[in-house]
């Protein structure tokens, strides 16, 4: 989407009326597939209700829809751009939760399916992930829409203040971090040191203790001159992988 797309996509999950159309089988989350509508405009979106999320010892209860938004706004500041546009909703069908537009795609087409030049797409995903503490980077949740655009889903469980990262994609591990993205990354910290507006956006979704790991790993990862590699202490992988 453009910018012009994008802002539209916004407005219509921000203020539209909300009508379910089904629900997802399967993920251990309530999560719906619904319309969103405003000023004769539809836009097919997935719904997170706060009230279906399972309760997790390390994660703060009734925050992963936050988490969801926080990642969108990340993405988009470091103009990336490949979180579908999120927002929390403070009223719908099942009360507050997160709305993100859907995007049409093959499932079958994911992480474990892509060939090797579908991979080398990727490395900007594996810092993202590093920068947001994304303890849950399943196969699935890197998807390809019918322009062959990467997308990334399912962020409700980051941004934790202790080390959490869980993900399948260690295909860079020991490579040099690409100077562009060193370059995203090193503009997204200043934003996050100066730009208030952004600061006052996370806010909404996040803790202080939050933000202050989330400005520590940009500052931590820039310092870094390769992609780490696994812990070997903990599981770093996520289960199930797909």
């Amino acid at each position: 989407m453009g910018d012009n797309q994008a802002d539209s996509a916004l407005t219509i999950l921000q203020e539209g009326e909300i009508e379910v159309k089904g629900k997802f089988l399967w993920g251990s989350n309530y999560t719906f597939l619904v319309e969103a509508t405003h000023q004769g405009q539809a836009l097919p979106a997935v719904y997170k209700p706060t009230r279906g999320e399972r309760p997790l010892w390390d994660f703060p209860a009734a925050s992963l829809a936050h988490r969801e938004a926080a990642a969108y706004l990340v993405s988009e500041a470091l103009e990336w751009h490949f979180v579908p546009e999120t927002v929390y909703r403070r009223r719908g069908p099942l009360g507050p939760g997160s709305l993100q537009r859907y995007i049409e795609h093959d499932p079958e087409i994911h992480y474990f399916s892509m060939d090797e030049i579908g991979r080398q797409r990727l490395r900007p995903v594996a810092l993202f992930d590093l920068l947001i503490n994304n303890a849950d980077r399943k196969g699935g949740h890197v998807i390809l829409d019918q322009n062959h655009k990467l997308w990334l889903i399912d962020h409700g469980i980051c941004f934790h203040v202790e080390d959490k990262l869980r993900t399948v994609i260690w295909d860079f591990s020991g490579e040099p971090i690409p100077a562009d993205l060193r370059a995203s990354l090193a503009a997204f910290e200043k934003k996050l040191s100066l730009d208030e507006d952004l600061q006052v956006q996370l806010s909404r979704h996040l803790s202080k203790a939050e933000l202050r790991a989330l400005a520590a790993r940009a500052a931590e990862l820039l310092k870094m001159n390769s992609f780490p590699d696994p812990q070997p202490n903990r599981r770093p992988y996520p289960w199930p992988p797909l």
